[in-house]
């Protein structure tokens, strides 16, 4: 982070936001609308890593339209691509070659999606693009903000861009561009998930005191073109059990959308305690459940992707605001876990931020850095009262899949969310992985190219691309670690946490000389590595800008 200013050429704007996501995108529309009402100027900018708008954005997703129709009221007459509503719904608890359908009156208020539709986020998120170009928001996909800026009171002041067309050696190469600085009365940060800017700030400002660890998950997701026999528009499917064991969270989606395309995704908590459990693997073993195989049998998997999210609720949640700006959507934390979604609640702090920072952008008084308006409009919301009330979901599970379902049930059906108690996660992720000696190894079965894949072909059909002469943008605090540490006591679960085979241990012929070689190239910037590595270690920072994945519509 810079303290000082540098010789680079800087734009002033009165907001900054890094992250063109739902909450981003939302918090620039929101800030452009009410600069239209009060007939004010706001110049707002949108930084983007992905090549484009949406380029980067994963999701089930099944969207609640609830932030949306504030936001934009008519968005179904601007043609939104929101297509298919929700027709029908199904929750099963797997078991290995057998499935147990649970009837949609017995599960939580939560996870009941009448009135909900089944979208591509990349999409909305184009789309949301659109509508804030519209009303004048400057939108710079393909720029990675890589620096937090501070004036000299301490206060973020902005964010500088990363300089492009520098050499693996760390020099500048004949198509070296220096990064440009981005000045701003308010920041806000809308990363997404484990965002490197904000874990930087969270620390600077002690922005986790007094809260608990956040914790995670990985979703992996596949989209595919079925055979229209299998295809029913608007289906929400939902599994638990199989192939996970019983003291590992997660479960799998099947959201079948329009054009015969269904997308289909598994969460693992990344609070697992297994080194030799692979997420990926663990999703290809599900797809060939006989509940759930027919439906991709004869069709085509069109793309792939990886993505961590945030699963510690309210009791995770850091200080949202600080000197110069504020932490909105997933960057905070913001995913309502029993419903399975973050995209309403991201884009209401989103909005809520914009009010805040329109407020004392247009106030008679000199802004006060500290966007505290913002802090309590939120804790007022709709967003954070159903955030409090799916506090215990989570947590209930550390006690495994049975105990968690009861407790969740009780907690969600019975109490509808106002148990007068709050559970806590008690660790963080990386503290959970137990050591080698104290499991055996998973033997998972080979893809068979028909509804299961490896991961290198996995990799190619999410059009990852790097520019391969960079500094690797996957770093390591200490290099010994990897073999003397994880190799070692772990047997190297980089390897298996990882669905992109970014991490992999070499030997010589004679099976001597055990190195990490890291494929940087290869990384679908899911930040699984940065969450799960036992060390913490393994350090993720923003690669060249336009680097990444290229998800058409997932």
């Amino acid at each position: 982070m810079s303290e000082q200013a540098t010789e680079r050429e800087s734009m002033a704007y009165d907001v900054v936001i890094v992250g063109a996501g739902p909450s981003g995108l939302a918090a620039a529309i929101q800030l452009k609308q009410r600069a239209a009402e009060a007939d004010a100027e706001i110049g707002v900018c949108v930084l983007e890593k992905g090549s484009e708008v949406g380029a980067h954005i994963l999701s089930g997703a099944v969207l609640e339209t609830r932030a949306l129709d504030e936001l934009i009221p008519d968005w179904r007459d601007r043609d939104a691509p929101i297509k298919t509503p929700v027709s029908d719904e199904k929750f099963l608890f797997l078991r290995e070659t057998a499935a147990t359908s649970i009837p949609t009156g017995l599960l939580p208020p939560a996870l009941k999606n009448h009135g909900n539709h089944i979208i591509s986020l990349g999409n909305l998120c184009r789309w949301l693009g659109e509508q804030a170009e519209a009303l004048g928001v400057e939108i710079y996909p393909g720029f990675a903000a890589s620096e937090v800026l501070f004036d000299d009171d301490g206060a973020v002041r902005g964010v500088a861009t990363g300089d492009m067309g520098i050499g693996v050696d760390g020099e500048p190469t004949a198509n070296y561009t220096q990064g440009i600085e981005l000045h701003a009365r308010y920041t806000f940060f809308a990363e997404g998930c484990r965002g490197q800017l904000g874990r930087q700030l969270m620390e600077r400002f002690d922005l986790r005191a007094n809260v608990e660890a956040q914790t995670y998950g990985i979703g992996i997701k596949e989209l595919w073109e079925v055979d229209p026999e299998q295809h029913k528009p608007g289906l929400v499917m939902h599994t638990a059990g199989w192939p996970l064991d019983t003291k590992t969270y997660g479960g799998s989606f099947l959201y079948h959308l329009e054009d015969n395309q269904v997308a289909v995704g598994y969460v693992v908590g990344l609070d697992y305690k297994n080194p030799y459990l692979s997420p990926f693997d663990e999703f290809q073993r599900f797809k060939t459940h006989p509940s759930v195989r027919p439906v991709f049998e004869g069709g085509k998997r069109i793309s792939y992707g990886a993505r961590a999210l945030n699963e510690g609720g309210v009791q995770s949640l850091p200080e949202m605001v600080f000197p110069g700006g504020a932490l909105i959507g997933c960057e905070a934390g913001t995913l309502n876990v029993p419903k399975i979604k973050g995209t309403h609640t991201a884009m209401k702090s989103g909005m809520l931020a914009a009010d805040a920072a329109f407020a004392a952008l247009t106030s008679d008084d000199t802004p006060a850095p500290v966007l505290d308006g913002f802090t309590s409009a939120f804790k007022a919301s709709w967003a954070y009262k159903e955030l409090t009330r799916a506090r215990n979901f989570r947590p209930a599970f550390k006690f495994g899949l049975f105990m968690g379902t009861l407790l969740s049930g009780l907690d969600q059906v019975v109490l509808r969310g106002r148990a007068p108690w709050t559970m806590k996660h008690g660790h963080a992720d990386h503290e959970t992985l137990e050591t080698k000696d104290k499991h055996t190894p998973i033997d998972y079965p080979r893809p068979d190219g028909e509804v299961s894949f490896d991961k290198l072909s996995s990799v190619f059909i999410s059009n990852t691309n790097h520019e391969e002469n960079q500094p690797a943008h996957l770093t390591l605090k200490d290099p010994e670690v990897p073999i003397t540490v994880n190799l070692e006591l772990y047997d190297a679960p980089e390897q298996r946490f990882c669905p992109a085979s970014v991490y992999e241990i070499l030997t010589d012929d004679d099976g001597s000389n055990p190195r990490l070689q890291i494929n940087a190239q290869n990384c679908v910037h899911c930040k699984t590595c940065d969450i799960k590595d036992p060390t913490q270690n393994i350090v993720w920072v923003a690669p060249e800008g336009g680097g990444g994945p290229n998800y058409p519509n997932m």
